[in-house]
């Protein structure tokens, strides 16, 4: 009988973190208007997915319940929360500086926050003009110059703009939210060009109708969506996920509309 000699067991490497799985594991990512709605859809996501992400909002309190919220689901340090006015550059530089201290990097900004204002070229006043423009369009431009100095340090980045099927047809009376929306595709569009060298893909979702806790009380018009029905923020969030990851790592400038159909055609029209 041959001797039998023992050998020490082979190391077994220590378990990674879970940080380490999930479509989006390793990414750093900043939303705003990320405490409620879609924007926290978009982060309970990212972070299931692996992602790291700083919860940017005026609303603090809601805000920062969500990133504890996240933290505990995910048993990680997987959220955080900076007060952000998407009006305020000042806000944007300390929101990129801030996800940086915290995770290290920035490698995904979700231009999420948004208004929508009524009335058309005649009757809307001339502040909700204003105020729908500096949301949602120049708070836009803001956040990608904040972050773009600092995306462009990794070898892939994704800035993912939030516009609205407004920003791919006419909206009856909504003059100043398609005016926005239509500038968000067009700086989308114009940036992925301009930050391709640079390892930085730009895309913008246009989302149709969604149920949230703020459309609540609008009227839809269902019958004008093929699907015949209104999104839920988690089918936005899928979308976000995959242009947040490097699944997306060849999609850049795309104008994606996520909305059942409804900017397909007219499909009110009925056969003869």
């Amino acid at each position: 009988m041959s001797e039998y000699i023992s050998s020490p067991l082979p190391q077994v490497p220590p378990a990674e973190p879970a940080a380490s799985a999930g479509r989006a594991a390793g990414k750093v990512a900043l939303i705003s208007g990320a405490a409620q709605g879609m924007g926290a859809s978009h982060a309970r996501v990212l972070a299931a997915q692996g992602a790291s992400v700083m919860i940017a909002d005026l609303q603090e309190a809601a805000g920062r319940e969500l990133a504890r919220e996240i933290n505990d689901s995910a048993g990680r340090n997987a959220a955080a929360f900076s007060r952000l006015d998407v009006t305020r550059f000042s806000d944007w530089l300390a929101a990129v500086e801030s996800t940086v201290d915290q995770f290290g990097a920035l490698h995904v900004l979700v231009n999420n926050a948004g208004i929508y204002t009524p009335g058309n070229a005649e009757d809307a006043s001339i502040e909700d003009w204003n105020r729908t423009i500096n949301i949602d369009l120049t708070g836009t431009f803001l956040g990608m110059k904040a972050a773009v100095p600092q995306m462009r340090r990794n070898d892939s980045s994704s800035i993912i703009n939030v516009s609205s099927i407004a920003g791919l047809v006419g909206f009856k009376n909504r003059a100043a939210y398609a005016a926005a929306k239509w500038g968000v595709q067009g700086l989308t569009k114009t940036s992925a060009l301009d930050f391709g060298p640079d390892g930085i893909r730009v895309n913008s979702i246009h989302p149709g109708s969604v149920e949230t806790a703020l459309t609540a009380g609008l009227r839809r018009g269902v019958s004008q969506i093929p699907a015949g029905r209104a999104a839920q923020v988690e089918e936005i969030s899928s979308l976000v996920l995959y242009l947040a990851s490097d699944e997306s790592r060849f999609v850049s400038g795309a104008a994606i509309a996520i909305d059942g159909g409804e900017t397909a055609g007219n499909n009110l029209r009925q056969d003869a």
